[in-house]
C-alpha cells in the first residue's frame, strides 16, 4: 500500500511539472505572438505612411500646376485688357 501511494504522488509531482512547464511554454509563445502582432501592425503602418505621403505629393503638386497655370491665364487677360 505504501508503495502505491508513494507512485500516486510521483504522478502528482510528475503531472504538475509538465504543467507549470507548459504554463511557462504558453507564456512564451504569447509573448512571441505579441512581438509579431507588433511587427505587422508596424510594417501595415509604414506602408499605409508611404502611400499617403505619396498621394499628398502628387497632389499638391497637382494643385500647384493648375494654380499657376490659371494665375498665368488671369495675368493673359489682364495684359490683353491693358493693351
Amino acid at each position: 500500500m505504501a508503495a502505491a501511494m508513494l507512485m500516486g504522488t510521483g504522478a502528482l509531482a510528475i503531472g504538475t511539472l509538465a504543467h507549470a512547464q507548459s504554463a511557462k511554454q504558453d507564456m512564451k509563445d504569447a509573448g512571441q505572438e505579441t512581438k509579431q502582432a507588433a511587427k505587422d501592425t508596424g510594417s501595415a503602418t509604414k506602408k499605409t505612411t508611404k502611400k499617403a505621403a505619396h498621394k499628398t505629393k502628387k497632389t499638391a503638386k497637382s494643385a500647384t500646376h493648375k494654380a499657376a497655370t490659371k494665375t498665368k491665364e488671369g495675368a493673359e487677360k489682364v495684359q490683353d485688357k491693358t493693351e
